[in-house]
């Protein structure tokens, strides 16, 4: 067990599945839309926390249905069909979750860190990601947004998690998310962090020089 790290703490989507922001570029892609463009529709400026429907959603203030319906008239005002259930389809073809990962955060919680898993999430999802991964063995601690009323890039999501796990400083915590902006937002507040890509490997070699954990 690294001397420097306490605990860590993972984005979920992009993590431990493919991106929902790849597959949203995907969908764009197919529909002919510019590049960032659908993904702007479906989940918002992603950088900020505002009140586009689907950060509404993840705060669990309206429900799935509402912010479905929201944002296929947002698409359908620049005539590009970006109804999420497809943008979701997408995601499910991607395989499940992503085994080296799962590997390794077992590694991590046999290794004695604390874990949490800090998600911008709706209510209609915790079934079905949670039966992705065994989720009571890898986090000792789940802040979901949609249940806690705050997502990410908030600090106060990050803030909620450490408390969580017996008040860790966040010098001694790790986060892994594959958006830049909730990758910053926790730098700022001191956790060292990993941005994950499509390709897993860069992260987990990044965790393995973080936690000295063996591979």
């Amino acid at each position: 067990m690294s001397s420097e790290i306490d605990a860590v703490l993972f984005d979920f989507g992009g993590v431990f599945t493919t991106s929902p922001f790849d597959a949203a570029e995907e969908l764009g892609a197919s529909l002919g839309a510019a590049p960032g463009r659908v993904l702007e529709i479906v989940f918002g400026p992603y950088h900020q926390d505002t009140d586009h429907p689907w950060h509404r959603l993840e705060r669990g203030e309206i429900p799935l249905v509402e912010a479905r319906d929201a944002i296929i008239a947002l698409g359908r005002a620049e005539g590009i069909d970006a109804d999420p259930f497809r943008l979701f389809a997408l995601m499910a073809g991607g395989g499940g979750a992503r085994a080296p990962m799962v590997e390794r955060a077992q590694r991590i919680v046999a290794h004695g860190y604390r874990t949490a898993l800090v998600t911008n999430n709706a209510h209609e999802f915790r079934e079905s990601w949670r039966r992705l991964v065994p989720a009571d063995e890898l986090f000792q601690v789940i802040v979901d947004s949609s249940e806690v009323g705050v997502r990410k890039p908030d600090p106060r999501i990050f803030e909620l998690a450490l408390a969580r796990l017996g008040g860790i400083p966040p010098e001694r915590a790790l986060f892994l998310d594959d958006a830049a902006s909730n990758v910053a937002a926790a730098e700022k507040l001191g956790i060292r962090s990993v941005l994950v890509r499509s390709d897993l490997s860069d992260a987990l070699a990044a965790l393995d020089a973080l936690l000295e954990a063996p591979r």
